[in-house]
């Protein structure tokens, strides 16, 4: 089947001009349109399910939820990669990215379907965007072609996509354990976002697999920020039973219980081991360096772009659930405990 990257690979333009054509865009140069209608005239292409009437009537304008919480999630260095990955494909399909800010869970009582259609967005992505947010429930059961990003909402038009969180987890874990440390700590969100709870699952799991004890005083809420991170860690460094080992599950977390370690005054690895989730820019540059489970955050920004667009394409489409594989990334913040 021809495809609309077939047809900009033989006339030389990008995927978002052809697009254009087809569509009826009049900012396209009048001979680059003709070349364009030529070879879709010679390589036989159609638009496949969509009809015509489909095809014209859309914006081609994609809108994107956000939750802009109080330590700006849109700034994370997750998010940052995942959509600049997301916009970088679905521009190369046409289309334009519409963002709509949700400052807080309650804050605007428009839910997230109907905001959409006043836009005429044809899809949505949503990243960011807490399981306690109920006005993302409407669009399991819309017909708004939507993805999200870490966040498990399934419909007849919905899917999504995360990292392996529990594999991740149990990977940090069995790490840590095959080094020798028994007693060690758990900083996350546990119950407000997908990843948090999948990783607190997962490292429950490695610590049953191995019959470790497991100490609910060893499991902190860190908020996925440093500050909270920060101060996760300096409660478990002044109980009376240290733990050898913290698991973070975000990097930034894992930075705030680096500092919090060596303004005690004790030294990481030595004293305390510490290793985080997300593999972030900074993880390599902290002192110390910065074990970690690495995500793709661009592989998941392209298959979000990749199915969603395949949803818009199809109304027949069955909305995917996708797992991106993760991996451990050894450095110098995780040594054997001390005996």
């Amino acid at each position: 089947m021809t495809t609309i990257r077939d047809i900009a690979v033989k006339t030389g333009v990008s995927v978002a001009t052809v697009s254009r054509v087809l569509h009826g865009y009049p900012d396209v140069h009048e001979t680059t349109r003709l070349k364009v209608q030529k070879v879709i005239a010679e390589l036989g292409y159609s638009p496949g399910a969509l009809s015509r009437s489909q095809m014209l009537a859309r914006s081609y304008a994609i809108g994107v939820f956000y939750f802009a919480g109080k330590h700006g999630e849109l700034t994370h260095p997750f998010f940052q990669d995942v959509l600049d990955a997301f916009k970088q494909n679905t521009g190369e399909a046409g289309y334009d990215l519409l963002f709509f800010s949700v400052n807080s869970p309650t804050s605007d009582k428009e839910h997230f379907e109907v905001r959409s259609k006043l836009r005429r967005v044809d899809g949505l992505l949503l990243a960011s965007v807490s399981r306690m947010d109920e006005r993302a429930a409407s669009l399991c059961v819309s017909q708004i072609p939507s993805m999200s990003i870490d966040f498990d909402m399934v419909g007849a038009r919905a899917g999504y996509i995360s990292s392996d969180n529990l594999g991740g987890a149990r990977l940090a874990t069995e790490y840590l354990i095959t080094l020798g440390h028994r007693d060690i700590a758990f900083i996350g969100d546990q119950f407000n976002t997908k990843p948090g709870h999948d990783r607190l699952i997962g490292f429950q799991q490695s610590l049953q697999s191995h019959h470790l004890p497991f100490s609910p005083d060893w499991v902190l809420n860190g908020d996925f920020s440093t500050e909270g991170g920060y101060k996760a860690a300096e409660m478990l460094i002044h109980q009376p039973h240290r733990p050898t080992a913290i698991f973070c599950a975000g990097d930034l977390m894992a930075i705030g219980a680096l500092q919090a370690i060596r303004d005690a005054g004790l030294e990481v690895g030595a004293d305390l081991s510490v290793i985080g989730f997300d593999d972030i820019a900074a993880a390599s540059l902290v002192t110390p360096s910065l074990t970690t489970i690495r995500q793709d955050r661009r592989q998941i920004g392209q298959l979000a772009a990749k199915h969603l667009v395949a949803m818009i394409d199809n109304p027949n489409c069955v909305p995917p659930v996708v797992t991106v594989p993760t991996e451990l990334v050894v450095r110098s913040s995780v040594k054997s405990p001390r005996k």
